[in-house]
């Protein structure tokens, strides 16, 4: 665009507004508008930038006007002479003035310089530009888990530039597909997943690799997904190899697997086509957790799930011959299954389930021997009737005991005063063991921290309340560090605890209070005022001896089993 000068023809300039509007698909005020501000911008150039200098053009006629503006201000915020005036001075010529008053001037038509017209065509370029990038953001930020068609306009560095029509995307590399290559002026069909603003423009992002394409795909091929009569629950993709779906239909009477695949498979091949030969398992979506597993790590056959929902982990076992088929190629079975399900998933095979419950049984047996002094059948008896450790059988009712064959009242009372006594002389061994490694005795009386708890923290030179509080979580429980450009594991002070981290996090919080650090929350006062108010504070203490007892952890480190949930 070009501007001859100010006393150009009205009609060409409304012409030339026009035709960049249609052009750049925007209104036709921004335009004008962006015209006003390049004529504003060189008027000031010419009379001064102090000045408060307007332009206005009639969107009708094209009929300009340049004005200059000067308002009335108070006398000591009078700053710029130009634009402003003082009350003081504006009274001696009109009696009628007040702050805010704005007086103004036409200014007459003037020719634009090669430099003010070179000025004015660059604040029109910008602001038309900055207005089509406006309109393509207000286009797309709404349509993002949409699928789009267009045409690659060029590839850069694996980075794939796609037309769009009225927008351009871009397909990053790794949201490619594996070994597909696309040419200049092919046609592509991808998956908006984001759209951000950013300086040189809106980026619509695209992406073939996304989980959401496969379901947006599958959505235009089985019309009772479109119609939401089948849901997809989740997806989990390997581009290029393999995919993993879980659906789930809202009608019993359809089938949901089935609909998917579609007769003689046709609805998926149409999927796999466009996925570049991808296969996909359909897999039917179940409330129940461990049937979900189940169902994910298909074609595998699993004989047992066990779930431990504080760390989101599960162990699935496998029969032997299983075992290749559940892991899938490099992993590949298993990885996508947690994917899909949101488990850490484990696999193990019977007989490696199998030798480590008898390790476990024995380990057990030999704990229970040592410790109360029996032969080795009663410890049998023991762990085979549940009981995993000595706590259990120190508190557990005595009717429990009572009720095993071969016992009664009187074996199951001693066989408890054993157990106490065998606690007994481990706390005493412990708590001189935490003496003669310097741990405070202010460190247990932190909320959470038991006998071997102390121990473990004074063999990890953790002795003082103000060390325990100045810990980090994976301090506590373990981490992972890079040494030398290796990804290498550090050890926790209370690894061995198997402490979760929300328990991590409050023991170091106890630890801050505790060293005034920090103000007790304020749930944790209302609770002892009203331990206090019913007259409980024996029953507190109480309940916090015999938590500590039941913190009393085997050398072995074994895990309590109420902790998983056996299928």
């Amino acid at each position: 665009m070009s501007f001859t000068g100010i006393s150009a023809n009205r009609q060409e300039l409304l012409q030339i507004a026009e035709a960049v509007a249609r052009e750049k698909s925007i209104d036709k005020s921004v335009v004008i508008a962006s015209i006003e501000e390049a004529i504003q911008k060189a008027a000031r150039s010419r009379y001064g930038a102090d000045h408060d200098i307007r332009v206005f053009i009639d969107p009708r006629t094209g009929e300009m006007a340049i004005t200059r503006h000067v308002t009335v201000v108070p006398d000591e915020e009078l700053e710029n002479e130009y634009a402003h005036k003082s009350l003081t001075e504006a009274l001696k010529e009109d009696k009628e003035a007040f702050v805010g008053k704005e007086y103004s001037e036409i200014l007459p038509p003037f020719e634009l310089g090669r430099v003010q017209t070179q000025m004015a065509r660059q604040v029109v370029t910008h602001k038309v530009r900055e207005a089509e990038r406006e309109k393509q953001f207000d286009e797309y930020k709404d349509r993002v888990g949409e699928i789009v068609s267009g045409t690659v306009r060029r590839v850069e560095y694996g980075n794939v530039i796609v037309d769009l029509g009225k927008g351009e995307g871009i397909m990053r590399r790794d949201q490619s597909i594996p070994r597909e290559a696309f040419q200049v002026n092919d046609r592509i069909r991808a998956y908006i997943y984001d759209v951000r603003r950013e300086t040189k423009g809106p980026q619509i992002m695209l992406s073939r690799a996304h989980g959401g394409f496969m379901a947006k795909l599958f959505a235009q091929e089985v019309p009772e997904i479109y119609d939401g009569v089948i849901e997809i629950k989740s997806v989990a993709r390997d581009p290029g190899s393999r995919a993993k779906m879980a659906v789930l239909s809202n009608d019993n009477s359809i089938d949901p697997v089935g609909a998917c695949v579609g007769m003689r498979g046709s609805r998926v091949q149409a999927v796999v086509a466009e996925l570049q030969n991808e296969k996909i398992d359909i897999i039917q979506w179940s409330p129940d957790e461990a049937t979900f597993i189940v169902n994910a790590l298909a074609p595998a056959e699993v004989s047992k799930v066990v779930l431990d929902e504080e760390e989101d982990r599960v162990e699935v076992v496998v029969p032997d011959e299983q075992l290749s088929l559940a892991i899938g190629r490099r992993g590949q079975n298993v990885r996508l299954a947690s994917q899909l399900t949101g488990w850490q998933v484990d696999i193990i095979t019977e007989s490696q389930d199998s030798e480590r419950r008898q390790k476990e049984f024995a380990e057990r047996t030999a704990l229970f021997q040592e410790a109360l002094d029996v032969d080795e059948v009663i410890a049998q008896l023991l762990v085979t009737e549940g009981f995993t450790s000595i706590e259990d059988l120190a508190f557990v009712d005595e009717n429990e005991i009572a009720v095993i064959e071969g016992f009664d009242e009187d074996t199951a009372s001693e066989l408890q005063a054993r157990a106490r006594d065998y606690l007994e002389r481990e706390t005493a061994e412990q708590d001189r063991k935490r003496t003669e490694l310097g741990v405070e005795d202010a460190v247990l009386d932190i909320q959470g921290v038991t006998m071997p708890m102390a121990v473990a923290l004074g063999q990890a030179g953790v002795k003082t309340v103000e060390d325990l509080a100045d810990l980090a979580t994976d301090e506590i429980r373990g981490g992972f560090e890079q040494k030398g450009g290796e990804r290498v594991r550090v050890p926790g002070a209370l690894e061995s605890f198997n402490l979760s981290v929300p328990d991590a996090e409050a023991l170091i919080l106890n630890a801050r209070v505790a060293a005034g650090w920090i103000e007790a929350p304020v749930v944790e006062e209302a609770e002892e005022e009203a331990y206090e108010e019913a007259g409980l504070e024996d029953l507190a203490e109480d309940d916090v001896a015999e938590d500590e007892a039941a913190g009393l952890e085997t050398e072995g480190g074994e895990a309590d089993a109420d902790a998983t949930t056996e299928q």
